[in-house]
């Protein structure tokens, strides 16, 4: 069927996608104002940890700041004029204290060797050497190796020959002369250094000698050697010859500590091993008058420092832990809660498309992400935590940047899983019990790590050129949340099309691996069934709904866009369950409905009409036929359809925070409606529903009646001149003035539309349709005005009689007595009812029995009304069933 283009089409043009995103936007930020006592509770969470941070910070720096854990200081007398001047330095502090002491310049000491302490130098087991080290005489052990044997050999023997040449010469300068002697020192360097306390405490400094002939040497496979930690150096040539030196040092690393929890680092003496190896080296290729002498070592200076432990860096990554990730439950609430309340599906069919759908959440979801974590930052920093002052701010932005990314697209696709909130915040808190975000703590706990060793050390965090450190984990990290970041964002998206209702995701072709064993069943149903079924269809219809299917047929032929809605054997069908037969819930429906027609569907529970209704705005697919809504098809033009298109649930679709108005702002942007038009259409919604007066527009519709999100329903439906309307149930929970209120405000409103509206009240069907339709069994069983309904199942009157139990016998005469084929339909304590054909009695002659019964027996009351459209809808009900029976 061809769609209308002309210029006085009924369509209203389709939002933009800036209007669309204008009022996406609107709406949320409305519903964020609402929540400004949540919004507060959130940020101050973090606010609240960061200040038990610094706290706790500020307690342990209390117990650092401690004179044994600042530099020693004395009251000396250094002017000679009797005043105390306060002097700090290396000499007046204790072990502990010597760590804080400044050493603007660190003292010259002759290069020794590192050997290991007798209790830890190599002792073969099961050998009489071993009880050496009971005596702790076991001497130093050098090791050595190499490809070419004899020239590691030769080397050695000048090696040791080296060490014991000590001449005797008098000593001037300490550091220059004694460093011509081969001194060794088993001082554990990671408390002193270089700094040797054997020149002044008396602690052994050992004048290192061969304790063996040289020309024995034996070169051995060092790896392999058990005692190698017990050694004091080893020397593999590797394939050094006379041409090249290539040699490989091993050490003892007796002394290493972690310099983290255990102070300064060790400094292995290695700097003495490696002259010597190559004053060797020099002496084979140059002879022993050329040699590298080696006078002194010292440290580099250092200033004063101050014992301390940065708390936000070490617990940092566990508390900011927490704080990012707050904003995830939020966000997934966020999104089930419009699942959970049908609102995404109350937006599309009110015009919202997909895109501007997901583009402006993103981007919604994203700035408020951004905002949090900025103040998080920026708090954080304000109050002078290091894990945020030391590391780069720009890597700290980028790394939160994808984090919360990655966040936000998890939460959409964990909300295509969700369908209530309450399931989802209870699944969610098992799974970040079971799973933590290992990505985002990995970022944090590098952030810590760098902010932790930069305070230590006074030198920077984190920044850029240390993402190539090789144990750093950043650049990994980034990596990851970044590429996860893109696929779960469109997979989520995928999955948000394949599975939400109302996007027709039947025809996605890869969804044949959900449903291919129903496609299959309803395919061999359908080839079974439907030629029977329509057979017996045709058996069953009335004459009207003939007269209906061939004005179908005959409107399709002649390709005409003058009836608002067409529906072309329309038929919906349920695939059977659990061995169960199939559910034919709408039978080939026919229906066409002109502009300015109220069309209302009449039937019990479970007839179909929400499966129908359901159809047309787009929330079911049908199974076969089609329907048309001013030439458009409900199979792939509903995009289009929504944008003129207006409902009303079975079920009100609010947001419990926002208002009445702000509902009413939001939908007409929807509808294209701007500026004055706007405002104007709002204020007139609000008043023709009767939600205008008192303020009753500007409070949050969670703190309405029942009653009162009805109307504001029906104004969402009707607001925007939508040109065709689906009000399913609209009077509902109605008082009777409010009900003849906004009956007026329907029939107003179809003077320049078409409605199909669905309900129980036969009075509220028959003061506001032009036409009904009795829908019982999956199948329309009469059409028609109602006088015409009435007329046709009901050609007769109903009398009635109340009267004592004792003259219902004389009661039961009376009604034969008017008419023979008087039929009693109702008996219940002296009241009964009985249908007399119309055709065989006059209204006088009744009144004239009635007169004469009264004096032979007591009539309490009676009366004779014509059929009511009630009992006509009984009526083809009851016969409906009974053929289905």
């Amino acid at each position: 069927m061809e769609e209308m283009d002309s210029a006085d089409s009924p369509h209203r043009r389709a939002s933009s996608f800036a209007t669309q995103s204008n009022a996406l936007m609107r709406k949320n930020l409305a519903f964020q104002k609402r929540n400004i006592k949540t919004n507060i509770c959130t940020v101050s969470f973090p606010i609240l940890l960061c200040a038990i941070l610094v706290i706790i910070q500020k307690l342990v720096d209390s117990q650092l700041d401690k004179p044994e854990n600042k530099c020693g200081c004395r009251c000396i007398d250094t002017n000679g004029n009797g005043r105390c001047d306060q002097v700090c330095g290396v000499k007046y502090s204790t072990k502990d204290q010597i760590y804080a002491c400044a050493i603007p310049e660190p003292p010259e000491w002759p290069p020794l060797l590192q050997v290991p302490r007798p209790e830890f130098r190599a002792a073969k087991e099961n050998s009489p050497k071993e009880s050496c080290r009971k005596t702790q005489t076991c001497p130093v052990t050098v090791l050595f190796t190499g490809k070419n044997r004899a020239f590691a050999t030769e080397a050695m023997q000048i090696f040791f020959s080296n060490i014991q040449k000590n001449p005797n010469t008098k000593l001037g300068n300490l550091s220059t002369d004694l460093s011509q002697f081969i001194l060794g020192s088993d001082t554990d360097t990671r408390l002193l250094n270089f700094a040797e306390t054997a020149f002044f405490s008396g602690r052994p400094l050992y004048n290192v000698q061969s304790n063996c002939d040289t020309s024995s040497l034996t070169p051995f496979n060092i790896p392999a050697l058990e005692i190698f930690d017990a050694s004091e150096n080893a020397y593999d040539f590797l394939n050094s010859t006379t041409n090249n030196l290539n040699v490989d040092i091993w050490y003892n690393s007796t002394y290493m500590k972690n310099f983290f929890f255990g102070g300064p680092p060790s400094l292995v003496r290695l700097v003495r091993s490696v002259n010597l190896v190559t004053n060797a080296f020099l002496e084979i290729v140059k002879g022993s008058s050329v040699k590298i002498p080696f006078k002194f070592i010292k440290e580099m200076p250092k200033p004063s420092s101050q014992v301390s432990l940065d708390f936000s860096s070490l617990l940092g990554p566990l508390f900011f832990t927490w704080i990012v990730e707050l904003i995830f439950p939020i966000l997934l609430t966020y999104l089930v809660y419009e699942k959970e309340k049908s609102l995404r599906i109350m937006m599309k069919m009110h015009g919202l498309g997909d895109i501007p759908y997901w583009i402006i959440s993103y981007g919604y979801f994203l700035l408020i992400s951004i905002i949090y974590v900025l103040l998080f930052v920026l708090f954080g920093s304000l109050i002078g935590l290091k894990y945020f002052a030391l590391n780069d701010h720009s890597i700290q932005f980028v790394f939160l940047f994808t984090y919360i990314n990655l966040q936000i697209a998890v939460s959409f696709l964990l909300s295509t899983i969700f369908s209530k909130v309450k399931t989802a915040q209870g699944v969610l808190i098992i799974i970040l019990e079971l799973i933590p975000a290992f990505s985002l703590f990995r970022g944090l706990y590098e952030f810590g790590q760098y902010s932790f060793i930069g305070n230590y050390m006074g030198t920077s965090g984190m920044q850029w050129k240390n993402l190539n450190d090789s144990e750093n984990g950043m650049k990994e990290v980034l990596i990851i949340m970044g590429v996860e970041w893109c696929l779960l964002l469109l997979f989520s998206y995928y999955l948000d099309k394949l599975i939400s209702v109302g996007n027709r995701s039947e025809k996605n072709p890869l969804l044949f691996l959900q449903l291919l064993r129903n496609k299959i069943k309803l395919t061999f149903t359908r080839q079974n069934q439907q030629g029977q079924d329509s057979k017996v269809v045709i058996e069953v219809e009335k004459p009207d709904v003939i007269r209906e299917r061939e004005l179908v047929e005959k409107l399709l032929a002649d390709h005409s866009t003058d009836f608002a809605i067409i529906s072309d054997k329309l038929q919906k069908v349920y695939p059977g369950q659990d061995g169960n037969p199939d559910k034919l819930a709408v039978q080939g429906l026919s229906l066409a409905l002109q502009h300015g027609e109220c069309f209302g569907f009449l039937g019990p529970n479970g007839a179909g009409k929400t499966s129908f209704i359901s159809m047309m705005i787009g929330l079911l697919s049908p199974t076969s036929g089609n329907a048309y809504v001013y030439g458009h098809s409900i199979q792939n033009q509903m995009d289009k359809i929504y944008s003129s298109m207006g409902v009303c649930p079975q079920h009100d679709m609010l947001w419990e925070m926002l208002t009445g108005r702000e509902h009413l702002l939001f939908y007409g942007r929807l509808k294209n409606l701007k500026a004055h038009d706007l405002l104007q259409a709002v204020e007139d919604s609000l008043r023709s529903v009767n939600l205008f007066f008192d303020g009753v527009g500007d409070k949050q519709a969670g703190k309405y009646s029942g009653g009162m999100k009805r109307r504001l329903s029906v104004a969402i439906s009707l607001i925007g001149d939508p040109k065709v309307v689906y009000l399913d149930e609209p009077s509902t929970g109605l008082d009777p003035s409010s009900r003849n209120q906004l009956w007026k405000v329907v029939k107003d409103a179809k003077r320049n539309r078409a409605i199909i509206l669905t309900t129980h009240s036969m009075e509220e069907a028959e003061f506001l349709c032009d036409r009904l339709g009795i829908f019982v069994g999956g199948s329309m069983q009469c059409i028609g005005n109602p006088k015409q309904l009435k007329a046709r199942y009901g050609g007769s009157y109903v009398f009635t009689l109340t009267t004592s139990q004792s003259d219902e016998q004389q009661v039961e005469n009376l009604a034969h007595l008017i008419s023979p084929n008087a039929k009693k339909t109702y008996h219940l304590s002296g009241t009964q009812k009985f249908e007399i054909p119309k055709q065989e009695v006059k209204i006088s002659d009744v009144f004239q029995a009635v007169e004469e019964a009264k004096k032979r027996f007591t009539i309490q009351a009676w009366g004779l009304a014509d059929t009511s459209l009630e009992d006509v809808f009984i009526k083809v009900a009851k016969g409906a069933d009974s053929f289905d029976v």
